[in-house]
């Protein structure tokens, strides 16, 4: 049987098939009625539907979504596309297809795709890093999910960014309502937002300051330093407590190529260990991470 991954974001939806094997059969992308949480239920099965009546053949479904099915009442939580939150989304695309559907978030697709034949393939235990809009992550233990009791296993980026190694962190307010989450200074609008603060000026876009620190510029480079300086010690709090095999990054600041070298310089500062050799690789799947590992949610 073929599986449909399906990766629901704010602007698009878009579907992929996999063989058996993981070989990609088709793929389709759409433009997603993202304020209309009735309007996305019913573009997901028109997705859906129409390439398996492409492909003539009935596949098995995993969506990957923002946020997660809270384990007790199956609601969606936490996510930041809002129109999900407190839906029974699980259920209701499930009644639109006819089938049981598999729901994981987002960060965890990313994580079980490069588990499973990425960046992270062979490796016991993966840690899964987003770097984009928002920040999350995913953890895959021997090929398996890893969810934890609550369903928030490797949501690293609505804990508080460590302040003991920098003075004056400055305050930030999350999307979620708490103060300094990781997410608000490593997301993409979190390093736009710092560089802005720093410089009193206008915001730039991510790429605009990764250019101008490349050409040399002064304020770009120290951004970029900082950036790199907090991503170290927020991967740290994780190796400190579950020492993944390797951390695989993903999401648009994930293409920064020099962050790696400086994540190898800096993480062993704030590993609690006498040394830390944890890799951290750039992903093999880039943006079809995600929506192979919603594939992926049923396997072989």
């Amino acid at each position: 049987m073929i599986r449909i991954g399906v990766d629901l974001g704010g602007s698009k939806i878009e579907a992929l098939a996999l063989d058996a094997q993981g070989r990609e059969l088709a793929r389709r992308r759409i433009a997603s009625p993202s304020h209309d949480y009735a309007l996305i239920v019913v573009a997901i099965r028109e997705l859906v539907t129409g390439m398996e009546g492409d492909l003539g053949e009935t596949a098995r479904v995993g969506i990957g979504t923002p946020g997660a099915v809270a384990p007790g009442s199956g609601l969606m939580q936490n996510a930041n596309s809002t129109q999900l939150n407190g839906r029974p989304f699980v259920f209701d695309v499930a009644r639109a297809l006819g089938r049981e559907v598999r729901v994981e978030n987002d960060a965890n697709c990313f994580a079980l795709s490069e588990a499973t034949d990425g960046a992270g393939a062979g490796q016991r235990l993966v840690f899964g890093v987003i770097l984009g809009t928002g920040v999350g992550g995913g953890l895959v233990h021997e090929g398996r999910l890893w969810l934890g009791a609550n369903a928030i296993a490797g949501e690293w980026g609505h804990n508080e960014m460590p302040a003991r190694t920098e003075n004056a962190l400055p305050q930030t307010t999350c999307w979620c309502g708490r103060k300094r989450c990781i997410e608000s200074y490593l997301s993409g609008p979190g390093l736009a937002a710092d560089h802005a603060r720093m410089m009193a000026a206008p915001r730039l876009d991510p790429r605009q300051i990764v250019r101008l620190a490349r050409q040399g510029d002064a304020s770009a480079r120290a951004t970029m330093a900082r950036y790199a300086h907090r991503l170290a010690s927020a991967l740290a709090t994780v190796v400190n407590v579950v020492d993944p095999d390797v951390i695989v990054l993903g999401g648009g600041l994930s293409g920064i190529d020099e962050l790696y070298g400086e994540l190898a310089r800096r993480l062993p500062e704030h590993v609690f260990s006498d040394r830390c050799t944890t890799p951290v690789v750039a992903n093999r799947h880039g943006d079809a991470s995600g929506v192979r590992g919603a594939a992926w949610l049923w396997p072989a």
